[in-house]
């Protein structure tokens, strides 16, 4: 018990310093980390995961709305259809064996590492992503200073959002990195709005998936609680740290490892099937 709650909040401050350094995505590293070093099931790490993101992003959300910068009406419709799929995740996390949730998990760490690789070496080499790529459905109204919305506009917001619960249910990995993608696709939103919107919807979806894990007795507090407070301390620490370093060699970095965890996490999966 004791070795566990000195475990736990370090752990927490590891996966914050990580999300100060590389953004709220850092913390898809959490659910491993949980999985390696606590020796939990992925279903019962995913919670534990969600809770710190909720935490760590809300903060972030709150500081982007006082900077008036978070785009509350995008980030509550996605929230809301994120609300909707989150309890689906979590109930196929119940029902479906580790083995299985493990090689699933390492899959989108590849896709993540592979995608986040290969942004911040176009940003290092000043590689355009596409040229005469037609304008996104959500476009922001200057005049107003506000998103003109229309039915692919909410469409893909709504897809979007969805897709992120499913998978933040599924394997606590908050979907910051199916929000963020998907809003710079469908909007011409400035990546500080971009960022502090995915927060938003982060902060909202991970609390939701949080509540319905202790609904439903799978929440595991005394792990959770110095693991989220742990994560939130690691973010502050990560984010003065971060002003000091560049950010795309930090990302390439960040990928890498990303990349070896995934590596060893199918490994694992394969090896315990």
């Amino acid at each position: 018990m004791e070795i566990t709650s000195l475990i736990s909040p370090a752990l927490g401050i590891i996966v914050g310093v990580l999300m100060g350094l590389t953004g709220a995505g850092g913390g898809i590293l959490s659910v491993p980390l949980l999985v390696f070093v606590m020796h939990l099931p992925v279903a019962q790490a995913a919670p534990i995961s969600l809770s710190a993101i909720a935490l760590a992003a809300g903060v972030g959300a709150l500081l982007g709305f006082k900077n008036k910068i978070l785009r509350y009406k995008a980030a509550g419709l996605m929230a809301v259809f994120g609300l909707i799929f989150s309890p689906l995740g979590l109930w196929l996390a119940g029902k479906i064996p580790n083995s299985p949730l493990l090689i699933i998990f390492s899959l989108i760490l590849f896709y993540v590492s592979i995608r986040l690789y290969r942004q911040a070496y176009k940003e290092i080499h000043g590689i355009a992503d596409f040229a005469n790529k037609p304008p996104p459905p959500c476009l922001l109204d200057h005049s107003i200073g506000k998103l003109a919305w229309n039915i692919p506009c909410a469409r893909a917001l709504m897809f979007s959002g969805g897709l992120a619960g499913l998978l933040s249910g599924l394997l606590g990995v908050g979907g910051g990195f199916v929000i963020v993608p998907a809003l710079k696709r469908y909007t011409d939103l400035p990546t500080k709005s971009i960022v502090a919107t995915s927060l938003g919807v982060l902060a909202i979806v991970a609390s939701g998936g949080t509540l319905f894990s202790a609904i439903n007795g799978s929440f595991d507090l005394f792990i959770a609680a110095p693991f989220s407070i742990g994560t939130l301390a690691g973010l502050l620490i990560g984010r003065s740290i971060g002003k000091k370093l560049s950010g795309p060699k930090l990302q390439q970095l960040f990928a890498i490892t990303s990349f070896v965890v995934a590596l060893s996490l199918i490994a694992k999966g394969i090896y315990s099937l």
